[in-house]
């Protein structure tokens, strides 16, 4: 009998009121153009999907309103978990059912990331302990307050866990260097991924 392709990974990415659209843009765009360019016959190697608080409708900045693939109540379990900021992510720092879920569903994954001010989120949910991390640099101030623990860095675009396991990036672009820099640690290269969306190419 043929084997039917499956997804080797699960790569979740937290959508929410008032969240930056290139925050989730950015990582979304990276990880399904992996998923395409870089399969692991017969396998591909992402499925990445949205994943809203509720099956609602989102409104982003700017307007743009996003239909999330599924909510918390029905995601399959998130082998890469992104959460992206904005203004919106202020809102998620009082929102226990999301802070409960968080704290319950990261250590089940592979790799944990924020973008922008998502690392405020991941602060108030206990998952920044001891580690070095940035954010967007409005936030720098704010992350030791939420985790006292932490060690902010405040010239990295992203940074990674000694472990691997949890990375942080700077604002807005910089989650799309981060997410490229996931894909190379998880699939030992990203050269076609930066080739096809042109990332970082000026005009001579």
């Amino acid at each position: 009998m043929k084997q039917t392709p499956i997804n080797l990974r699960n790569v979740a990415i937290l959508i929410f009121d008032d969240i930056e659209v290139l925050d989730f843009a950015g990582p979304f765009e990276v990880f399904s153009v992996a998923g395409s360019l870089m399969p692991q016959a017969p396998y591909q190697p992402f499925f990445t999907y949205t994943l809203g608080l509720t099956g609602e409708t989102i409104n982003a900045r700017g307007g743009l309103r996003v239909n999330p693939t599924y909510s918390l109540d029905n995601t399959p379990q998130p082998d890469v978990l992104i959460v992206p900021g904005g203004y919106g992510s202020r809102r998620l720092l009082k929102n226990d059912r999301l802070l409960t879920w968080l704290r319950d569903t990261a250590p089940k994954c592979e790799i944990v990331a924020s973008v922008c001010t998502g690392a405020l989120v991941l602060a108030a949910a206990g998952l920044l302990k001891d580690k070095t991390v940035t954010t967007h640099h409005g936030a720098f101030d704010r992350l030791p307050e939420l985790e006292p623990s932490c060690n902010v860095s405040r010239d990295q675009r992203f940074t990674v866990s000694d472990d691997k396991r949890v990375w942080t990036s700077g604002g807005i672009s910089a989650g799309i260097d981060m997410s490229l820099a996931i894909v190379a640690h998880l699939l030992g290269d990203n050269a076609k991924v930066i080739e096809e969306m042109e990332w970082m190419w000026h005009a001579k």
